[in-house]
């Protein structure tokens, strides 16, 4: 269903007052594709179904992965994928996140700082499954956002109860499979990682430093999912999320923007925040990640060297049956009978499609 307000919306109210904010040119650019998106500035095509031969004209989609409307199709196409990579041990959920002393830090070079974050959580849990003579993965998405569309890093990760030993043979990192690793001890090793990589970087601000070893560092680790449908389903909400649905919009108007977030300092209560345009955009673009940064990585087993090499030994020896993926989204299917194919008749530019197409979309209207 169609949201009632759009962030479009707000930056079509914001006009040309984008300029005053203090972005950068990348920030604006995706601002610009997220205002145009399914728009007549981009074009658009005209699709007719090989079934119902129902007509519809669309506009074209502006594919940013900031876009909120942009994202649906391509969470079910990489969920389809990663369905197949399951095997059949328990999975757990790891959050790594980052202390506010680094927020600063993140705005003006959000690269190192986020490049940094995967390194150091990686390294975590690779050294700790080390320790117990065995090489496991995991599978790391990154959010920057709180629910007030606040600068709040985070690492949201999902590690296999289980790993390759030196012996390449697959086996669970605990005996009963119920916990994974001492959260309170992957906290301090993650903190010392993120320090000595961010040395590396450049980063060597004494203050800096010192601040981040005063602070007690997050690492929260779940109880294992209770089996590969909840992975699944844990997949389909993080993935390809972004900073805020259009759907948490709940008014927009020429000078603000009131939406919902849930106060998780009040047992989750469902509230709403206003905020001026210009503070809205400024808060929404915080959360553009730079141009060609990679937001979800896999690691060690999970890794695509690995599943290009070792993988299928690994299924056979779990005796894992083979699987054929056959991604299905509804992308192409037809709004009206639900059963046919969308087939492409014509492209058209910021023109317009052709007035026979406008009254065929009419007549053929379901």
């Amino acid at each position: 269903m169609r949201a009632a307000y759009q962030v479009a919306d707000v930056l079509q109210h914001l006009g040309d007052g984008i300029e005053s904010i203090g972005l950068n040119t990348h920030q604006l650019r995706t601002l610009r594709a997220i205002k145009d998106c399914r728009t007549p500035a981009l074009g658009g095509h005209v699709d007719v179904c090989d079934d119902c031969g129902v007509i519809k004209i669309s506009y074209n989609s502006c594919r940013n992965r900031h876009c909120p409307k942009c994202q649906g199709h391509k969470r079910e196409e990489w969920i389809q994928k990663r369905t197949a990579d399951l095997l059949p041990v328990p999975y757990f959920h790891v959050v790594f996140t980052l202390p506010d002393t680094l927020n600063t830090l993140a705005l003006h070079q959000p690269s190192v700082v986020y490049d940094v974050l995967f390194k150091a959580a990686w390294q975590t849990i690779h050294q700790f499954s080390a320790s117990k003579g065995l090489h496991t993965g995991m599978i790391c998405i990154l959010h920057t956002w709180g629910q007030t569309l606040s600068l709040h890093p985070h690492l949201h990760c999902i590690v296999p109860g289980a790993g390759v030993n030196a012996n390449g043979y697959f086996t669970t990192i605990t005996p009963n499979g119920k916990y994974l690793f001492p959260a309170k001890a992957m906290s301090k090793m993650y903190r010392a990682k993120y320090v000595a990589l961010l040395r590396k970087r450049g980063i060597t601000d004494k203050t800096l430093i010192e601040n981040l070893f005063a602070k007690n560092w997050v690492v929260y680790a779940k109880r294992p999912f209770g089996g590969p449908k909840q992975v699944i389903e844990y997949l389909g909400r993080y993935t390809h999320k972004i900073a805020i649905s259009n759907h948490r919009l709940q008014n927009v108007d020429e000078a603000s923007t009131t939406y919902s977030y849930k106060d998780y300092k009040s047992n989750a209560v469902k509230k709403s925040m206003t905020l001026s345009n210009p503070e809205f955009i400024r808060r929404f673009a915080m959360h553009i990640l730079p141009l060609r940064f990679v937001r979800i990585r896999h690691y060690g087993i999970l890794s695509s060297t690995w599943k290009r090499v070792k993988f299928m030994e690994l299924r056979k020896q779990l005796k894992m049956p083979l699987t054929k993926i056959d991604i299905k989204t509804k992308l192409h299917s037809c709004p009206c009978c639900k059963t046919g194919t969308m087939i492409t008749l014509m492209i058209f530019g910021k023109r317009g499609p052709p007035e026979q197409y406008i009254t065929g979309e009419k007549r053929n209207a379901c």
